[in-house]
């Protein structure tokens, strides 16, 4: 269920999220479920493209802040209804535009190759996630950032919900004696989009420090031998 390339004009990580995905276990995450694609009439999937091929354009010459439902509907040629019926709200637009990515991932660490992927050692995966969702973010860290749910919502929306299940279920294989439910917020906070711009943008840390970072706090709350 990856998705393959989006307009030319286009930068790479936004992707047409339009392109069918293939794995039972990844989330539908943007727009209509997954169930209910296949009903939607052609005019309102094409038009479901286009919205999210300006709001693209729109990212990628002028920034996530340029992103609202105003002006995705004038660069769609649409009436702005159209874009709320849509996506519901900005929110829902953004999340839809992380789509591609976010089934990306999941695909990676659910089914591809290890170590991110099934057949590496728990505790290699563990490093592994972590230090890819730190690359992910860093290269989408704008849309990201502008994509985050209300404080309500922040740990409850699917995506985020699977990336720390993941966790949680690599921690029981390494762990099984500890509390790997808690344990799995507290290693996802330090893959939070909002403290990797603190530390990358406003603190000027390299990300090859972030990542070495993460393989030591897995390492030491899992007990785990440093890798290498």
């Amino acid at each position: 269920m990856l998705y393959a390339g989006f307009m030319s004009a286009i930068p790479p990580h936004f992707p047409t999220p339009q392109e069918p995905v293939d794995h039972p276990e990844l989330l539908q995450l943007g727009g209509a479920p997954a169930t209910e694609e296949p009903c939607l009439r052609a005019d309102a999937a094409r038009n479901r493209a286009r919205l999210l091929e300006a709001a693209a354009r729109l990212v990628a010459e002028h920034g996530a802040d340029a992103v609202t439902m105003e002006a995705v509907a004038a660069a769609a040629s649409v009436g702005k209804g159209t874009v709320f019926r849509r996506f519901g709200d900005r929110t829902g637009l953004l999340t839809a535009l992380l789509d591609h990515s976010e089934k990306k991932f999941q695909a990676a660490f659910l089914a591809g190759p290890p170590p991110l992927g099934p057949g590496a050692p728990p505790e290699e995966r563990l490093r592994a996630f972590g230090r890819a969702m730190l690359r992910r973010s860093t290269d989408e860290l704008d849309l990201q950032l502008a994509a985050e749910p209300c404080a309500s919502r922040r740990f409850s929306v699917p995506a985020r919900s699977v990336l720390r299940h993941h966790v949680a279920m690599l921690l029981r294989q390494i762990v099984p004696e500890a509390d790997c439910e808690l344990l799995s917020y507290t290693l996802m906070g330090q893959l939070d989009p909002a403290l990797i711009h603190h530390l990358t943008k406003q603190c000027g840390i390299p990300l090859a420090r972030l990542e070495g970072a993460w393989t030591d706090l897995v390492d030491r709350v899992t007990g785990a031998t440093p890798a290498g």
